[in-house]
């Protein structure tokens, strides 16, 4: 799949430079010429241009257009103008459930109000056998910040359950986690991912 360089810049890049690039002298900004190119890239005839659509095909298509006629050259293999990036791409979405047994008594968690269930891999159906369970917090490691989930524990092989949102989320004053992150206001050290 092909994935282009975020078209706004690249649009700022061509549409403010006056038509010979090479030029010296600081780049016209021709106020006419970025309004008439935001028009067409944002018309339906693009498709919405999201990435791996055929609107993006579109859009990249128009982009080298654009840059070949100013003079520009491409800078990637054999003279490539776009870069090829394989992209992977996940939704929670539909029905899904976590289940387990242990000792012969089986648990089941659905998506949603029990687990958030999820992989990067294209398939619809997962199973885990034997696999030891290791549960790591927060799973967040900012040694900025002093913390670190996963030191001293072996998760190799294993099943991590973590918890979404930052150790301190709900941390009560006076409990040693307070205040080492952002309390309510989620890092990036909260985010499932």
């Amino acid at each position: 799949m092909r994935h282009a360089l975020p078209a706004v810049s690249i649009l700022a890049l061509m549409m403010a430079c006056s038509p010979a690039l090479a030029q010296e002298t600081a780049p016209n900004i021709d106020a006419a010429r970025m309004n008439e190119s935001v028009r067409v890239l944002a018309s339906d005839d693009f498709d919405g241009r999201a990435p791996a659509s055929a609107g993006e095909e579109k859009t990249v298509a128009w982009l080298v257009e654009q840059l070949k006629a100013a003079g520009a050259e491409g800078g990637g293999p054999d003279g490539a103008f776009v870069q090829v990036a394989h992209l992977s791409r996940t939704r929670q979405d539909g029905p899904a459930t976590v289940a387990a047994t242990v000792g012969g008594k089986t648990i089941s968690l659905e998506r949603g109000p029990d687990v958030l269930v999820s992989s990067d891999r294209p398939t619809d159906h997962i199973t885990v056998t034997d696999a030891p369970v290791v549960f790591v917090g927060y799973g967040a490691t900012a040694p900025e910040r002093q913390w670190d989930d996963f030191k001293d524990v072996d998760v190799r092989g294993k099943v991590i359950v973590v918890l979404v949102n930052d150790p301190d989320f709900q941390a009560p004053d006076g409990d040693p986690v307070a205040g080492k992150f952002d309390g309510n206001a989620m890092t990036f050290y909260g985010r499932w991912t």
